[in-house]
């Protein structure tokens, strides 16, 4: 391509932007463009009034630029601006162009920098902030404008966290420092500058902008450029690199990387344009020989959008080639998930607070003692306190149902988006399959419910896998401590996947991704998944899990591993923070975890809490007593449990799942 071809790339690009915009839609294509992000206050907008040369942009405290701005720079002999939104206005005042920016946001947020009158957490609007700049600089068709100021800690920058998270190789990133006349005395940013901290592949340029000060003495942009010129020519630690530094520079640099970037990206962007196109024809084609006055077609659309969505609806549930997310599990996966993992895990979480269990048990005994001193009959300790254990399967099995029922609805929406184009039909099917999921959410609610109560009507101490009266009191309490005994066979893998540590500094190469490995007994980290480069492995023995809030400038979730001796877990590290892409992730790892033995943190103050009442009151014959009761509920409650792990999904598939696919297939 020519010198006058790479010329006319940016205005082509310009052209299909204005298209896709006036049409209201991007047709699905991510155009190229230039991403600006930064910290609040990092110089974001000045850099780009340096840019256009003119003041422009709105200002003030507090969130001032409340909408994306895509800006797009022609040359012009005269000077003027214009919005797509009002395109037959030529603004060569700019002061006016501020004013219709700051309208044209309220028109959209409202007056009220986008706050409603009812108070609000911040931290939802700093949500709503990171999701909005993930939008435009997660499509690989977006280079990366960071901005951060110099006074600053550049491990602690907004804007090189957000862009590492997207862009982990630094590839499309383009670092730029401003502020660098505010840095303290004897300090400066030139390792920075030279690309030797934290280096990007396309490296760094220094800006210097006005001050609020120059802003409010009304000093023009072609002084301020002018003052940059001096700084960069002037200071010793940037002299040698001034023709690398300023606005003028970055312009002409994003202008040449802009260009290259687009014709890299145009072969992608002509497939998907043509793509696009044919089907848009076949599309076409179908309604040329429509009449929009014949009712019997009305019918027979109005029956093959119904039975449409009973299909989907099926092969969401079901899994199907043409109706597979890439993007994040949904549907029949989510719903297996909670089958197979999420319900499971609440299962075990009953489980583990052993003292409260064993004070339980010593109180059964007493009391049927009263105030007797005979033999040891556990039969109705054992019998009571099984039941109070099973009384407890009610609370996660109906958690279960609530959570595949919430999953349905997800699905259920997602199937009515085809019916868009008629509101009325596609409110009315969502309300019609939604109020049969609620009336089949009660029946099977009321059958899990009478699962449970056969459970309690009949203890079963025949069942060939209940240990037994002779057995329990004959196990060795030490097989709950067998982490401890030496083991020369391998121990089995309870789960593998890819895990992100997050918690390690942008100075010592911040977060990154590793195939964690979990067994009974250890936690390894390799390189990948072939298993041959392991970084650490971490012994289980005395580790806790915790929760940790999710950060604003991470999509990650996150939970943390630690000691509970306050030894370092990895390195100079008190906990290890691991970070999934979604809770239902954290989750599962969780459930994992417990199956190892590594249990919450909070459950341990719990358990401290009753440890003192438990030590000064137990006797020998009464700590034997519990022992054996403990053994004898472990064994049955674990038959229990496999029980209703195995009856939960088919009686939730029987009732609600494939009762509601018979529904929303039936034409009628």
């Amino acid at each position: 391509m020519g010198n006058r071809g790479m010329e006319e790339l940016i205005p082509l690009v310009n052209k299909l932007q204005d298209a896709f915009s006036s049409i209201g839609q991007s047709c699905h294509l991510d155009l190229p463009q230039i991403a600006v992000v930064g910290g609040q206050s990092a110089g974001k907008s000045s850099v780009l009034e340096n840019f256009v040369g003119r003041d422009f942009l709105p200002r003030g405290s507090g969130i001032v630029t409340r909408r994306p701005l895509i800006l797009q720079l022609i040359f012009s002999k005269t000077e003027y601006a214009e919005f797509l939104h009002c395109k037959s206005k030529k603004f060569t005042d700019f002061d006016e162009v501020r004013q219709e920016i700051e309208a044209e946001t309220d028109r959209v947020t409202g007056t009220n920098k986008g706050i409603s009158p009812i108070p609000i957490n911040l931290r939802d609007i700093e949500y709503q902030i990171k999701d909005m700049i993930l939008q435009f600089i997660s499509r690989e068709s977006s280079l990366i404008l960071a901005v951060t100021p110099a006074n600053m800690d550049l491990a602690n920058s907004d804007a090189l966290k957000m862009a590492k998270e997207v862009d982990p190789q630094g590839l499309r990133t383009i670092g730029v420092i401003t502020k660098l006349d505010l840095m303290d005395e004897g300090t400066d940013a030139r390792d920075v500058l030279e690309n030797k901290l934290l280096p990007l592949r396309r490296g760094y340029i220094g800006v210097v902008n006005r001050s609020q000060k120059d802003i409010d003495g009304k000093k023009d942009i072609r002084a301020a450029l002018a003052a940059e010129r001096k700084f960069f020519l002037s200071h010793p630690a940037y002299r040698h690199m001034a023709d690398r530094m300023g606005t003028p520079h970055l312009q002409k640099v994003l202008n040449q990387q802009l260009t290259n970037h687009i014709r890299e990206t145009l072969p992608s962007l002509r497939s998907k344009l043509q793509s696009q196109l044919l089907s848009l024809e076949k599309e076409v084609e179908e309604y040329k020989n429509f009449r929009p006055d014949d009712p019997t077609r009305k019918t027979k659309a109005l029956l093959q959008m119904v039975q449409q969505f009973g299909v989907d609806f099926e092969k969401r549930i079901e899994g199907s080639g043409d109706q597979v997310d890439t993007l994040e599990l949904s549907g029949g996966a989510r719903i297996n998930r909670i089958f197979h993992e999420r319900f499971p895990f609440e299962l075990v979480k009953m489980e583990f607070d052993e003292k409260d269990l064993r004070r339980e048990i010593s109180y059964a005994i007493k009391n049927i003692h009263g105030v007797r001193t005979g033999l040891f009959t556990p039969d109705m300790a054992f019998e009571a306190i099984v039941k109070k254990q099973i009384v407890k399967l009610k609370e996660p099995s109906l958690k279960c149902v609530d959570l595949v029922v919430s999953e349905l609805a997800t699905v259920i929406k997602k199937c009515a988006e085809k019916l868009g184009s008629y509101p009325r039909l596609r409110e009315e099917t969502e309300r019609i399959v939604t109020t049969h999921i609620r009336e089949r959410e009660g029946k099977t609610k009321d059958q899990i419910l009478l699962l449970i109560d056969i459970e309690l009507s009949y203890i079963n101490t025949n069942h060939e896998d209940f240990i037994g009266f002779a057995n329990a009191q004959q196990r060795n309490t030490q097989t709950n401590k067998k982490r401890a005994i030496p083991n020369q066979v391998r121990p089995p893998v309870i789960r593998r996947g890819w895990l992100t540590i997050n918690n390690i500094s942008i100075m010592k190469g911040g977060s990154k991704e590793y195939w964690f490995v979990l067994t009974a007994e250890s936690l390894s980290w390799y390189k990948d998944e072939e298993e041959k480069e392991k970084k650490y492995m971490l012994p289980l023995d005395n580790l806790k899990i915790r929760d940790v809030e999710k950060g604003f400038m991470s999509n990650k979730h996150v939970f943390a591993i630690f000691n509970t001796e306050q030894r370092n877990v990895y390195k100079d590290l008190r906990q290890i923070e691991l970070a999934c892409d979604s809770q239902e992730d954290v989750d599962s790892w969780k459930a994992s975890f417990l199956r190892a033995g590594v249990y919450p943190e909070k459950d341990q103050t719990e358990n401290e809490d009753g440890a003192q009442e438990n030590t000064f009151s137990m006797d020998p014959q009464l700590e034997r007593q519990v022992e054996t009761i403990r053994n004898l509920v472990d064994s049955y409650v674990g038959i229990i449990n496999k029980s209703i792990r195995d009856l939960m999904p088919k009686t939730i598939m029987h009732l609600m799942i494939n009762n509601r696919l018979v529904l929303v297939s039936a034409p009628g």
